[in-house]
């Protein structure tokens, strides 16, 4: 069986990681277009994630059984459309469902018209609309917080939290010039009320009729401890029964995913694929954040070291339907992961410093080390290539012994310039 999965980082490392474990038999695994670390499991293809025609073009060369759809861009840019238009198998949403992350603003009309508990919100499509929206009052005066987001795709840095009129008023400006992510993504701003809560995150698969639920993960996206300094595509993630308890559980399952599933079908994209529901857990009960499209980075790794089904039943059910005829199974454990990230980031980070230490830290018993920015040398050396590095990843009984097992194996490893937080699994406030 002949498998091609589309993206370079760390969650993909995490799902060849995964499928490699099948118990099928020559099974022969591909990745378009891959990372150092990730060869080492699969033939890394050097072709771009977003060149829909080229891989459609290769899965049929190579005889591709079954496509898995990693990130978010290439769905947008429509590859499950056009692997089903040639008749190829593929695990992703489509262009149409993608919309539900690649534009903010579809997304919140989506929200508000299937009653979908979210924040209140605008959608500006200009600076002088935004600053006008701003100023009227509508979310609080000149000390009130308030939400700024890019309305297309932004790998995670389209999301500003503005602690005041004057933050929100050079937030929408560094957005729509373009100065913080491409100036395309952000044709329109979507201005939100600030939510206070603590924020999990519920993933599920789905065959665009029936579902499976996912571990609640959480994950922290400020680059610095305490919840201190930029968002980042993420420092690391969680998965712990304290995430969410089974009556908060229940009840994002009754307004949130099925609401939303239904919307889908309603809307003409029943949805299949991976679907990411960013929450955040007011007192007034969960709303809404964000929905994304495909597993996110890093909790991709935090949740599939518990998976106990074979992933390629899963996906295969995802893309051909049958989803409800093959039980999904997780550990009862906890999980963590530990992002390893290179000097300035989420800046600018620093590439080419040899990393130490990997060797030893993949001995530490039950540790899961996935390569997101990795490269080789000739001599064989590994080297920094991107911003977030590696993902230090264990799943035990409890979420103490998971994070006590993942950081021994951080203290192994070592480049000039390497960072983390030290407090993944903890909050602010805790």
């Amino acid at each position: 069986m002949n498998i091609l999965v589309i993206g370079s980082g760390g969650r993909e490392h995490a799902l060849l990681w995964a499928l490699q474990k099948s118990m099928r038999r020559e099974i022969k695994l591909f990745c378009a277009p891959g990372n150092a670390g990730i060869a080492q499991l699969a033939d890394c293809v050097a072709l771009n994630a977003t060149d829909v025609s080229s891989l459609a073009r290769f899965a049929e060369e190579k005889r591709i059984d079954l496509t898995i759809v990693g990130s978010e861009a290439p769905l947008a840019a429509g590859v499950v459309d056009e692997f089903e238009r040639r008749g190829l198998s593929i695990a992703g949403a489509s262009r149409a469902a993608a919309r539900l992350e690649s534009s903010k603003a579809f997304a919140k009309d989506f929200m508000a018209h299937y009653t979908v508990p979210t924040a209140r919100y605008k959608v500006a499509h200009s600076v002088s609309e935004a600053q006008q929206i701003l100023k009227s009052g509508e979310f609080g005066g000149e000390d009130a917080s308030v939400v700024i987001k890019a309305d297309g795709l932004a790998a995670g840095k389209g999301v500003i939290v503005a602690r005041s009129r004057s933050e929100a008023s050079s937030a929408v400006n560094v957005l729509m010039e373009g100065r913080l992510v491409a100036s395309e993504s952000v044709k329109r701003i979507v201005i939100e009320e600030t939510l206070d809560g603590r924020e999990s995150s519920l993933l599920l698969f789905s065959d665009g009729h029936d579902y499976a639920l996912m571990p609640a993960a959480r994950d922290h996206k400020r680059v610095g401890e305490n919840d201190t300094g930029p968002n980042t595509g993420g420092m690391g993630a969680i998965t712990d029964s304290s995430v969410l308890d089974e009556e908060t559980l229940r009840r994002v399952v009754r307004e949130v995913v099925e609401p939303t599933l239904e919307g889908a079908r309603a809307e003409g994209f029943p949805f299949r694929g991976i679907l990411f529901i960013g929450l955040m857990l007011t007192k007034d009960g969960p709303r809404v954040l964000e929905y994304n499209v495909r597993f996110g980075d890093p909790e991709a790794q935090a949740i599939l070291v518990r998976l106990q089904t074979d992933l390629i039943d899963v996906f295969e059910a995802v893309a051909r339907g049958g989803l409800g005829k093959v039980p999904v199974r997780w550990s009862n454990e906890s999980s963590a992961c530990v992002v390893l990230a290179s000097r300035g980031y989420p800046s600018r980070p620093e590439t080419g410093a040899r990393i130490e230490g990997l060797e030893r830290a993949a001995q530490h018993e039950g540790v899961s080390i996935f390569h997101a920015g990795t490269s080789r040398s000739a001599s064989g050396d590994w080297l920094t290539a991107g911003g977030r590095v590696l993902g230090v990843t264990t799943a035990d009984q409890t979420l103490e012994r998971a994070l006590d097992r993942s950081y021994a194996a951080v203290q192994d490893i070592h480049w000039d310039g390497m960072h983390y937080r030290r407090d993944i699994g903890k909050f602010s406030g805790q």
